[in-house]
């Protein structure tokens, strides 16, 4: 297979479970109708973008997105990777890939890496030491490999959904229950801040894994997904290790970098609209696409150009998601056509410095 242009999206399928399954403290889940909804809404939006991988959050059953693609009438082009144990008790990432892209297996990484290590005697006497003691992801990370080009390496895809920023529920503990007329009244701010230092540890765990495949190599890399904070947040800026981004006919790139398509698109636009989530009226970005140098159009090893993204956002602001059967996160999608740099350009840009 050799594509011209190669499509990438993240949705967010809010809670897609079968039918009267619990769904966190709800026991009764969805109901038929609303069920119904959702999968009409799901295949609809399937159908309407048609993208090459499409990596999914918040899936609970895997018969529900089975169901959702056949009723798209798309399932004969795509190939679903959705784990076996999906069956209606726990959340994980899911992806559908077009058929011949795939190249190998995928795998659903739960365990941090075994070398990582998040503990610090501090910079200088005044800095306390701290420890950090997290060995796997809440919702597992789904790793596989696409091949859109013969006369490229394969591309690594990575699909993650972080800890949400929704305070961590320590009225659960025993330590809160045992001095609860203390605590009680912190409960929001030390809730607060265990969702972020988990999220932290998760975006480390994953920049981790990425450096591993991307340090010395020329292997491309996606990072797709949800990771519950914006494009400016410690979270992005731990995943992608803040790169420059050059205009013109500047060229760079960085070996372990990785790119917004966000950022990418604002370089095309004179407005920056772009918002995957509505929490108490305020509009966020909490939905990402994250590309290495291979689709960056400055770096000197391009071999995609960056072709426009769409946001799919309009039903947020519609707090009816049970009634209309739509999820509670915009849907994102980027485009790349292939273009590498041409190696008289590269080789100019690298005597320039």
């Amino acid at each position: 297979m050799n594509l011209k242009r190669l499509s990438i999206g993240t949705f967010n399928l809010y809670n897609l479970n079968e039918p009267a399954l619990p769904v966190y403290t709800d026991a009764d889940g969805w109901s038929e109708e609303q069920y119904t909804r959702k999968i009409d809404w799901t295949q609809r939006t399937i159908r309407q973008l048609r993208p090459d991988v499409l990596g999914f959050q918040e899936l609970w059953h895997a018969d529900s997105i089975t169901r959702a693609l056949e009723a798209s009438g798309l399932a004969e082009d795509y190939d679903l990777l959705a784990p076996e144990n999906a069956n209606g008790t726990r959340i994980v990432c899911a992806a559908i890939v077009r058929k011949g892209l795939l190249a190998g297996e995928a795998e659903w990484i739960e365990a941090f890496p075994e070398k990582l290590v998040l503990k610090s005697s501090g910079d200088d006497p005044q800095t306390p030491e701290i420890g950090v003691n997290i060995d796997s992801f809440s919702r597992p990370v789904l790793a596989f490999r696409i091949s859109p080009r013969e006369d490229h390496e394969p591309v690594h895809v990575y699909v993650c959904h972080l800890k949400s920023k929704a305070p961590a529920k320590v009225y659960r503990e025993d330590w809160f229950r045992a001095n609860e007329e203390i605590y009680k009244k912190h409960q929001t701010n030390l809730g607060a801040a265990i969702s972020t230092i988990r999220r932290t540890a998760e975006a480390a765990a994953l920049r981790f894994m990425l450096t591993e495949v991307m340090k010395g190599t020329r292997s491309p890399v996606i990072v797709l997904g949800d990771i519950n904070d914006g494009q400016q947040s410690n979270t992005a800026n731990i995943l992608t290790e803040q790169p420059r981004y050059l205009v013109g006919a500047s060229r760079g790139g960085g070996d372990v970098s990785l790119y917004t398509a966000q950022t990418l698109q604002e370089y095309r636009s004179t407005r920056d609209v772009y918002y995957t989530h509505i929490h108490q009226d305020m509009m966020e970005s909490l939905d990402h696409i994250l590309v290495s140098e291979e689709f960056y159009d400055n770096s000197r090893r391009r071999l995609w150009m960056f072709d426009g993204m769409t946001v799919s956002n309009d039903h947020l602001h519609f707090d009816d998601h049970k009634e209309s059967g739509t999820n509670d996160h915009g849907v994102v999608c980027a485009t790349f056509k292939h273009g590498p740099i041409k190696t008289e350009a590269r080789e100019i840009a690298e005597d320039v410095g």
